[in-house]
């Protein structure tokens, strides 16, 4: 049985730009399959990397 608040069963990605592990969001559950950074930071990195 699952006890509310445990974080453990969600499912988790690597930010490519920090490398750090990141857990799904309630936010992000209908397009977890397309979230890529952990934060805006890491977007906004990246973004700038691009330019």
């Amino acid at each position: 049985m699952r006890r509310k608040g445990f974080k453990s069963h969600l499912p988790t990605q690597l930010c490519p730009v920090c490398g750090l592990p990141f857990q799904r969001r309630k936010k992000w559950a209908r397009n977890w399959d397309t979230v890529k950074y952990c934060s805006q930071r890491c977007k906004r990195q990246a973004e700038g990397r691009l330019a």
